[in-house]
């Protein structure tokens, strides 16, 4: 379930954190169409509040790019009330802990603090959703540290360059083709003007959620956000248009040849998400596919390529059905000594078509539903990543209500789904393929397992 995700700091888990009993959530929508989600959690004394906004990089047309999250780092550099910096410096003096991160479909801002201190959260957050102060001389700061952050994380690292350059080939029209930090050239053209138009289109209470979890008590969380939150003016939102992918009529192949130590292979193939499947199980299904291949030490594709054959040194598999729109559903390889990309991509067809021909036996299938399980309920420990799961949901254009759905779904999930849409979905047609081919390194190169962009 890994998703593509730009923030300052921040550990990427899967996105259920709930177990098979429903997800006690309250709501409430304001007048100005904020929607506000609670759920309490009196385990401890700390709230976690993080407002959602629905804009992301695939929002984003050409020429900017990496704007969302251009405008997540400006979102820290004042307002009419509080100056530059003023916003960090106050939640910190609270005793609190504050970030925010971008992704392909959402940007959101989140604060962890003391329960009796939401209202400093709820007061800062409201005051920058409509009167952020963009000022040129903090844009030329904070473009130099995008470009500086661009170059480490992707620039430098051999694999996360190859996932930037596999994405632009594996879609044709999708803006899931486009990075989350940018094109270089795009982010070295902002202009104060372009954020602006950003900002005002997309911030707005009719365009975000505000979520809380924590020790806290949802009639009261309603009643501050009416106040804070209640007098800001809605925006008039124009529905995006479709951007649908074109057919693929055929697979795709490239190399890439970056400086680098070790060879690397991505295969990914284009499947249906939960919100747009033609049948809801099939996103359900492919999740148990790559729970088969990538579930953990005793999954196929460790177990028999990593500790069996020993062709590659790392293997994994990832799907998520969350997305907006359709995704990839990827395999991700590095060969062992002495083996190349070519022996695993034909080990890694040969996993898929094992699939394609012979059902997952029953203990297998259900070995990977009690992984399902246990991490949905040790998921259940985070206010952090509870929150997450329901901003999550409702910004993509699903519901938080999926997420009681999300185990009941899994476990009905049989074997011949398992193979149908790995028949349906896992085809030569639907497949692009890039090959990363190690020249010699003449500086300092960063090499470890992308995730599709995660910071």
């Amino acid at each position: 379930m890994n998703k593509r995700l730009l923030c300052a700091a921040l550990l990427w888990l899967p996105v259920f954190a709930s177990s098979a009993a429903p997800t006690k959530v309250s709501e409430h929508v304001l007048g100005n169409g904020l929607k506000v989600l609670v759920k309490e959690d009196h385990r401890s004394p700390i709230a976690v509040s993080q407002v959602w906004y629905k804009v992301g990089s695939s929002y984003e047309p050409g020429g900017i790019t990496g704007i969302s999250h251009m405008l997540e780092h400006m979102m820290f550099k004042g307002t009419d009330k509080h100056a530059a910096g003023e916003f960090s410096r106050i939640v910190a003096e609270n005793g609190g802990e504050e970030n925010a991160f971008t992704g392909t479909d959402y940007t959101a801002y989140f604060q962890t603090m003391e329960a009796s201190r939401l209202a400093v959260s709820f007061e800062l957050e409201a005051d920058r959703m409509r009167n952020l102060h963009l000022l040129p001389d903090e844009l030329k700061k904070e473009l130099q540290v995008v470009t500086e952050e661009r170059r480490m994380r992707t620039d430098d690292n051999p694999q996360a360059k190859m996932q930037e350059h596999f994405n632009a080939m594996a879609y044709t029209n999708s803006p899931y083709k486009n990075p989350v930090i940018g094109w270089p050239s795009d982010i070295e053209n902002y202009k104060v003007e372009d954020l602006q138009a950003w900002y005002q289109r997309w911030y707005a209470p009719n365009n975000a959620t505000l979520v809380v979890v924590g020790d806290v008590e949802p009639k009261a969380v309603f009643a501050l956000a009416e106040k804070y939150f209640a007098g800001l003016k809605p925006s008039e939102l124009k529905p995006l248009k479709p951007q649908a992918e074109v057919e693929q009529l055929g697979v795709r192949k490239m190399t890439i040849k970056l400086p680098a130590k070790l060879p690397y292979l991505v295969m990914g193939y284009k499947v249906p998400v939960l919100k747009a499947a033609e049948h809801e199980w099939e996103a359900y299904a492919l999740e148990v596919l790559a729970g088969v291949l990538d579930g953990g030490s005793s999954a196929r594709l460790e177990s028999g390529l990593v500790r069996g054959k020993q062709i590659a040194v790392s293997v994994g598999a990832s799907y998520s059905l969350t997305s907006r729109l359709p995704e990839l559903f990827t395999l991700e390889a590095t060969p062992a000594e002495g083996k190349t990309v070519w022996n695993l991509e034909s080990a890694l067809k040969d996993e898929i078509t094992k699939l394609q021909i012979n059902l997952v036996d029953k203990d297998e299938l259900q070995r990977i539903k009690a992984q399902v399980l246990a991490k949905a309920v040790y998921e259940r420990d985070s206010g952090f990543y509870q929150a997450m799961q329901l901003g999550m949901l409702e910004t993509v254009g699903l519901s938080w209500k999926v997420a009681d759905e999300y185990v009941e779904k899994v476990n009905q999930v049989t074997a011949e789904q398992v193979r149908d849409v790995a028949r349906k979905y896992l085809i030569e047609d639907r497949l692009s393929v890039a090959y990363l081919e190690p020249l010699p390194i003449t500086g300092n190169i960063t090499e470890t397992k992308t995730t599709k962009g995660v910071r």
